[in-house]
Formats: structure tokens, C-alpha cells, sequence
């Protein structure tokens, strides 16, 4: 059976490719033949329709090469760490006594004081109050509308404090200070006059991340 169906499909490959009715034949002894004309009257016959369409074959898919991947990219850096700029803080002296004190401010305003604060010498009681414009006496009640600005200019000055900025350690060092006195201000203040006080304690503790 096997030999017969592989004779059979030679005998078709041997017919022309082309569309049309293909006959297969028996005779009597069995022995089967392929013709394109009908088979003999002794014969048996089997009509086959021929059709020249290629058969169907799927088509593969299309191997697509994958895209190259590029390697991960490295995790982002961590932001910087946020630096707290230090304030900008000037040593003063006071022009009056020579004290010193911190101050935001490097120029300050100059300021009127009298004469004698500065430590000069007192002018004589004749200069004062016999000379041209003076007052005229010792006692205020004989002074009475006789005391003029150009008079009371005249024993007051201009002064101004003088400053510098700190450095950096010395500004750490001020800010410590006022931090430590804030904190002692809180200890004993009423609680209705703390909120100003936290308020100060949390700025110095900010300027203080930059030390």
C-alpha cells in the first residue's frame, strides 16, 4: 500500500503543472496509471482536479533584531548638602567708652554726644557763661530764652562708632554666645514671652549649621 501511494505521487509530479482534471486508473489486475484523458471503458476511473496554485506555505515571521539596550543608568547623585550661609557680622566699637559690641550693621549712623562724654576737659565757668553768646550766668532760671541752639552746638560733637567684619571663627563664636543667652532668656521667661525667643533660638540654630 505504501508502494502504491508512492508511485502515485510520481506519476502526479510527472503530469504537467498546470490547472486542469487528471484521471487515475485500475485495471483489473489493480495496477493504477495517471493520464490527463479518461481512462479505458475496462479500467476504473477516478477523476482528480489538478490546480496549479503553489501551495500555501507560511510565511516566517520576520525576525526583528531587538533593540540594543543601552546600560542602566547610574542612579542620581544625592543633592548636595544644604549649607547654611553665615550672617555677616562687624565688631563695633563705641566712640563714647570704647566698649565693644556685635552688630549686623558695619556702618553705622554717626550720632550727636555731648562734649564733656568724650572725656575733654570742661571749659572754665567764664568761657561758659561770660564769653560772646554765652549763657550768662550759672543758674538756669537767669537763663531762661537766652539759651540758643548755636549755643548748645557748640558743646555737642559728632561721633561715630567704628567697625570691622569678623572672621569666621569669631563669627561662629558670637553666634554660640547669643544662641547659650538665648537659651538661659527661655529657661526663665513666661511662656507668654517665649514665642519671640524660639523664634531667635531657631534662627541662631540655622546660622549655626554653617560653623
Amino acid at each position: 500500500m505504501i508502494r502504491l501511494c508512492f508511485l502515485a505521487s510520481l506519476l502526479l509530479l510527472s503530469l504537467p503543472a498546470v490547472a486542469g482534471t487528471a484521471y487515475q486508473c485500475t485495471d483489473a489486475s489493480g495496477k493504477v496509471s495517471f493520464q490527463d484523458k479518461p481512462c479505458q471503458s475496462q479500467q476504473r476511473q477516478q477523476v482528480l482536479q489538478l490546480n496549479d496554485t503553489p501551495a500555501y506555505t507560511p510565511a516566517r515571521p520576520e525576525t526583528v533584531p531587538a533593540p540594543e539596550t543601552d546600560m542602566a543608568p547610574p542612579p542620581p547623585l544625592p543633592p548636595p548638602p544644604i549649607e547654611s550661609s553665615l550672617p555677616v557680622l562687624y565688631a563695633c566699637v563705641r566712640a563714647t567708652d570704647g566698649k565693644t559690641y556685635t552688630s549686623e550693621n558695619g556702618d553705622p549712623q554717626p550720632y550727636q554726644v555731648p562734649y564733656g562724654i568724650l572725656g575733654a576737659a570742661q571749659l572754665p565757668l567764664s568761657q561758659a557763661y561770660g564769653g560772646p553768646g554765652a549763657a550768662g550766668a550759672s543758674a538756669p532760671e537767669l537763663n531762661r530764652g537766652r539759651v540758643t541752639p548755636g549755643l548748645i552746638a557748640n558743646y555737642y560733637v559728632w561721633v561715630q562708632d567704628q567697625c570691622r567684619p569678623l572672621t569666621r571663627a569669631e563669627t561662629c563664636r558670637s553666634l554660640r554666645d547669643a544662641y547659650d543667652d538665648i537659651e538661659s532668656k527661655l529657661r526663665r521667661a513666661f511662656k507668654s514671652d517665649q514665642p519671640p525667643l524660639e523664634q531667635r533660638e531657631q534662627e541662631l540654630r540655622g546660622q549655626l549649621r554653617g560653623c
